[in-house]
């Protein structure tokens, strides 16, 4: 496809097959960052699907579109994409990133009035006006104006950078960006950006009659005698998070609180749980906390083993979902795919599930424990502060007969440069992903009593 497409615009094909070449090398460390792999979703869903129905695409056409109707099925659909761009404004929000850091490819947050680098990833890439047009478009299209002027205020830099060139990849124009960013400035308040835009727009487009009538609206709001006055920028407040602040505070410290682990009773072992099967081998275990009590078991699985649950479970990768009533369906809160594997689907989880027995006491076997469950978080994916057990005894999970959650057993199957905290809301700690080693890798498991009163999240 890309020999094809080279025939007619070398442009595109030269950034492609650079890109290809210098990031792709090492495929695990450039899907690693999440801007290397939003504009990847965004080229293979957005960008080809305009090059090839575009009139740059006229030589060979025919050719180049079969070909890349026969990828089509595979590629990533438009939910794909909206939930990448998500992604991002999520981790801008978790983290308190910097857009226009973002957009240049840095991970960076103000501390004291200057830019700290919070990541340094091994593969880094700049985003283009359209990448930011398109995030900007979905916030917008949520009338998440807090983001998308954000975006949209970049879009418009860099379009204006290009002076208004438009590529046939491309979804958005400056045009584009101007009217979305102008009524988005204006549903904030600032009416007289919204005029200053909506003028520049009328510059390209100057018979826009619904233009026209939007800046014959501004002037007349801003020449009343008590023009309107704007909230300014605000975050969207959450309809399911009461404790947003802390759960964000502890996702940034990483879980750096010093006054808990100057606790004596913590403490590192070697744990055999008096177990024959662990006497030569013992797990070497951390404990974090006593209430709740969270235990850290490093090395628990080997590189191989979660290679081996990982390709088990690709198949099977469906979006998350959470218990509505006694159904269940998908949520914003918890953003991942996850499978479920039976002992059956290979011998690697009757293993893991005798490990886990092992060291926890804990019978795992359906039906008295659950199916293991794989989940995948994909970029900026998270699981919002809640229980993980049933908090009334009207819930509906006894209905279902099983009983309640006693443990979560959670195994790391990879590491990630920066984030992913597993974090305890009122007990005021997070476990950040432990770096795995190269055989290795760790699992983290907390026990909690009946109508126990603390929030687990897993890790994003």
């Amino acid at each position: 496809m890309l020999t094809l497409f080279s025939l007619f615009s070398h442009s595109f094909y030269a950034r492609v097959s650079d890109l290809h070449t210098q990031l792709y090398k090492g495929p695990g460390t450039a899907m690693a960052n999440p801007l290397v792999a939003f504009t990847l979703i965004k080229r293979l869903h957005s960008e080809w699907l305009n090059v090839v129905y575009s009139n740059e695409a006229l030589e060979n056409a025919q050719a180049l579109r079969s070909s890349y109707e026969e990828e089509e099925a595979d590629l990533p659909k438009l939910e794909d994409l909206q939930g990448a761009a998500k992604g991002l404004m999520r981790l801008q929000d978790v983290y308190a990133l910097q857009v226009a850091s973002l957009v240049r490819g840095r991970f960076q947050r103000v501390t004291d009035g200057k830019p700290i680098d919070i990541c340094m990833p091994t593969v880094s890439v700049p985003l283009s006006g359209d990448d930011c047009f398109l995030v900007g478009k979905v916030a917008y299209e949520q009338e998440d104006y807090y983001h998308s002027v954000q975006w949209l205020e970049e879009s418009v830099r860099l379009f204006r950078g290009t002076r208004g060139e438009w590529s046939p990849e491309n979804e958005g124009t400056l045009e584009d960006a101007l009217d979305h960013l102008a009524f988005s400035h204006f549903k904030t308040g600032n009416v007289s950006y919204a005029l200053s835009l909506s003028q520049e727009l009328l510059h390209y487009d100057p018979m826009n009659g619904r233009v026209l009538q939007n800046v014959e609206k501004y002037e007349k709001l801003l020449g009343a005698d008590s023009p309107p006055r704007g909230t300014g920028l605000r975050r969207p407040t959450s309809k399911h998070l009461r404790t947003r602040d802390t759960y964000e505070r502890l996702c940034q410290t990483q879980g750096s609180q010093p006054m808990h682990f100057e606790n004596p009773r913590l403490f590192c072992d070697y744990f055999t749980n008096d177990n024959p099967g662990l006497l030569l081998m013992p797990v070497r275990r951390e404990v974090l906390s006593l209430q709740p009590y969270v235990v850290l078991y490093h090395n628990f699985i080997t590189d191989t083993e979660a290679e081996d649950i990982k390709r088990l479970a690709q198949p099977g990768l469906r979006r998350s979902v959470v218990a509505a009533g006694e159904k269940q369906a998908t949520a914003d809160y918890r953003i991942s795919k996850s499978a479920w594997l039976k002992d059956s689907a290979h011998s690697i989880v009757g293993k893991l599930d005798q490990r886990i027995s092992m060291l926890t006491g804990l019978n795992v076997q359906h039906p008295y424990g659950e199916y293991l469950q794989v989940v995948n978080y994909g970029i900026g994916g998270h699981y919002e502060p809640h229980f993980d057990h049933a908090t009334s005894p009207s819930s509906p999970v006894f209905k279902l007969k099983t009983g309640n959650r006693v443990a979560t057993f959670m195994i790391y199957l990879s590491s990630v440069e920066a984030g992913g905290s597993t974090a305890f809301i009122y007990a005021n700690f997070s476990a950040p992903v432990v770096e795995v080693n190269t055989h290795s890798t760790t699992a983290i498991a907390f026990f909690y009593p009946q109508n126990c009163c603390y929030t687990i999240v897993e890790p994003q």
